[in-house]
C-alpha cells in the first residue's frame, strides 16, 4: 500500500472534504492547493500514461498530513520550554510508515487501546493487547512489531465502518 492509497483510504473512512484535505496539508507545513489534493488523491494504474495527472506523495508529505491531521482534531498543542516549534519528522527512510498511521491516528481520534482492539475486530482481524502495543512502540525498541500492510488495510477498513456507519 503505497501513500496515495493511505490518504484515499483514511480520507473515505473519515469523511474529509477535499478542502479540509489541503487545510489539515497546511497545517502540518506542507502548502497543497484543492486542485492538487484531488491530483493525490486520484489513483491511477501503473501501466497508465497519463502520470501527471497523479501527484506522489512521499513520506514527508505523508507524515506532515498526519501532523496536521493530529492539529486538526485536537488543536495546536503549545511547545514547552527548549522544544522547536515544528515537531521532528518522524518517518525516516526505511521506517514503516504504516505504524505511523496506527500512532498518529490515534492521538488525533484520541483512540484507546480498546477502540484500536475494536476497530480490528469489526474489520475482521484479532489483534491481541500485546500485538497492539508491539505495533505501537518505537522502532528500536526490543518489543517493536512492523507493522504490514493489512493490519493498516484492516484499521483503515474499521475506521470507515465506525465513522461511516
Amino acid at each position: 500500500m503505497d501513500n496515495n492509497d493511505i490518504l484515499i483510504r483514511l480520507r473515505y473512512a473519515l469523511e474529509i472534504k477535499n478542502k479540509e484535505m489541503a487545510e489539515i496539508f497546511k497545517l502540518g507545513g506542507v502548502d497543497v492547493t484543492v486542485p492538487e489534493v484531488i491530483k493525490i488523491l486520484t489513483k491511477s494504474d501503473e501501466y497508465d500514461a497519463k502520470s501527471d495527472e497523479q501527484i506522489k506523495c512521499s513520506n514527508s508529505m505523508l507524515d506532515s498530513f498526519l501532523n496536521g491531521f493530529i492539529i486538526y482534531k485536537r488543536g495546536k498543542q503549545e511547545p514547552k520550554l527548549g522544544q522547536s516549534d515544528t515537531p521532528d519528522q518522524s518517518i525516516k527512510k526505511n521506517e514503516n510508515v504504516n505504524n505511523l498511521l496506527l500512532k498518529k491516528v490515534k492521538i488525533a481520534l484520541a483512540l484507546t487501546t480498546e477502540d484500536m482492539l475494536v476497530i480490528f475486530e469489526n474489520a475482521g482481524i484479532t489483534v491481541t493487547k500485546g500485538e497492539l502495543g508491539a505495533l505501537l512502540r518505537k522502532e528500536g525498541h526490543k518489543n517493536y512489531k512492523e507493522c504490514g500492510d493489512k493490519y493498516a488495510r484492516n484499521f483503515l477498513k474499521g475506521l470507515a465502518m465506525k465513522y461511516r456507519g
